[in-house]
């Protein structure tokens, strides 16, 4: 939602602002009393849109109007992005081959969602010092879902864990 608050017509307190009409023509400097009662005549409001500035800039606009085309804009912009989430594959240095093809096809699944994958292997009790076979499992992994994925970041160690992330192909 829009989170700028304007101020709009009695709650401008400075002496004089420099007026803009609705057509983005300057009106000049003018006291704030007579810049109000020519937005009035003209059925509008008038809006403090930059309050830093000497004298403030107030704009004549329908401010109702206003706020809803931005609501419209903003709802809009939501709708346009893409939310990338990351999930998350879990191996083991020794994992069965049964069990890697129902992870690479869980993985194709996100991949071609959208979606980045995490590829983690937990190293138990002594298997950090083979930390190598976790290498090799996490590059005959990568070997399988190649077609639908780019390796971000290459296998490393954290820890006593393994960690690959991979991101969908461009297409």
């Amino acid at each position: 939602m829009i989170n700028i608050d304007y101020m709009i017509n009695d709650e401008i307190r400075e002496p004089q602002v420099r007026v803009i009409d609705q057509n983005g023509e300057q009106l000049g400097i003018l006291p704030t009393r007579q810049a109000l009662q020519m937005a009035e005549e003209r059925e509008l409001d008038l809006v403090k849109i930059a309050p830093q500035a000497k004298p403030p800039v107030c704009k004549m606009m329908d401010y109702g109007k206003y706020r809803f085309e931005m609501a419209k804009k903003d709802k809009e912009a939501r709708k346009r992005q893409k939310v990338i989430s990351i999930k998350e594959v879990r191996l083991s240095a020794t994992i069965g081959e049964h069990d890697v093809e129902v992870k690479v096809k869980n993985a194709v699944k996100f991949l071609k969602d959208g979606d980045k994958v995490k590829v983690t292997i937990r190293f138990r009790g002594r298997q950090i010092s083979h930390s190598q076979i976790g290498l090799e499992v996490m590059k005959d992994f990568f070997e399988r879902v190649k077609d639908v994925a780019n390796m971000e970041r290459q296998p490393k160690v954290e820890g006593r864990s393994m960690v690959m992330i991979l991101s969908p192909k461009e297409t």
